[in-house]
């Protein structure tokens, strides 16, 4: 076990006292070199204009016109958006219209299938009601088509992106109803 005595104490003061002028100046040599160092970086001053510019030189120089390559404008909403709109909304209705087999196998008590949501019922509820299952269809078509709007606006390639995730979702949603609900 080792005390703590007065000699081990003033050592360890003395070292310390070391530790402490050393980084002071290291502190104070790091502080001189960057203040000395930011003038030093600077050059001379410009020339005037009027100093370079020769007597007989127009003010103004002619800028040659620079022509920019046009670019065809696409529509936003075409036959593409329109046809992908319209596949992703049915895949969404129909998801909320097999959704509504498990409220009507539940209002009519029977046993062995589905009859109550499991898999969202955060969305629909465990017994949804046709408004609710169709506001959840018409909420979801709607975001999927102002995303793919938004995305196509600002000509991104993979505008048609929330299209296909949303028909992919609902259709899945789709068939896991039909297998188990009907």
């Amino acid at each position: 076990m080792t005390y703590r005595t007065h000699a081990t104490l003033t050592t360890s003061k003395s070292t310390f006292d070391a530790l402490r002028t050393g980084l002071k100046l290291t502190v104070f040599t790091a502080c001189a070199v960057l203040m000395l160092a930011a003038p030093s970086i600077a050059a001379e001053p410009p020339d005037a204009p009027s100093a370079v510019a020769s007597m007989n030189a127009s003010p103004i120089e002619p800028i040659a016109p620079v022509y920019a390559p046009k670019v065809a404008e696409t529509k936003l909403v075409d036959k593409t958006f329109v046809g992908l709109a319209l596949a992703s909304s049915g895949a969404n209705f129909a998801d909320s219209y097999t959704t509504l087999f498990a409220r009507q196998n539940w209002l009519a008590g029977k046993k062995g299938v589905c009859n109550a949501e499991v898999d969202s019922a955060y969305l629909y509820g465990t017994h949804p009601t046709v408004a609710r299952a169709y506001a959840v269809a018409s909420a979801k078509s709607a975001g999927a088509i102002f995303a793919a709007y938004y995305l196509r606006k600002h000509h991104s390639k993979f505008w048609s992106l929330p299209f296909v995730a949303n028909s992919v979702v609902s259709l899945g949603g789709v068939t896991q109803n039909m297998v188990m609900c009907n």
